[in-house]
């Protein structure tokens, strides 16, 4: 089945579609699919598309949306000017989990962060999404870090 998922550029007309798989999420962020919160969603998209270092992303099967990630690419000055990639925002929808959707995504990440010449790529998980941590793990990835957040009002 994965051998006909392609992975593109997230267009507007997915957005309803990508707010639904954030809403399918157990762990959450809050996401709703209710419409009267679709102009937040799309004002969210238009920055994000407006942005030159970020990529929202989508993949799909046929017609239907399986999957979705968002990549940031940034430049710091430490490592003398590396240029890494983040991840965010990795979702598969929960009906298609389990298929290799998800290690294809992040095979997509890891290209396009070669290709831009990244020394780095990251991302950061919810500390209770153990399975999700044990995915990361088997492609390569290290827990090298803590992270913080504050949530702001």
């Amino acid at each position: 089945m994965t051998d006909r998922l392609l992975i593109r550029i997230a267009q507007e007309k997915d957005v309803p579609a990508l707010v639904a798989i954030y809403a399918a999420d157990e762990f959450g962020h809050g996401d709703s699919t209710d419409p009267a919160l679709l102009p937040v969603y799309q004002a969210a998209f238009t920055a994000i598309t407006a942005s030159t270092a970020e990529t929202l992303y989508v993949a799909e099967i046929g017609d239907v949306i399986v999957g979705t990630f968002q990549t940031l690419s940034t430049v710091t000055l430490t490592g003398q000017g590396t240029l890494s990639m983040i991840v965010e925002a990795v979702q598969t929808h929960p009906d298609h989990r389990g298929k290799g959707i998800g290690a294809k995504m992040m095979a997509f990440c890891i290209e396009d962060a070669r290709k831009r010449g990244a020394k780095i790529i990251q991302l950061t998980s919810n500390a209770s999404r153990t399975d999700a941590h044990r995915f990361y793990e088997r492609l390569g990835f290290v827990k090298s870090h803590a992270g913080f957040k504050m949530k702001l009002a």
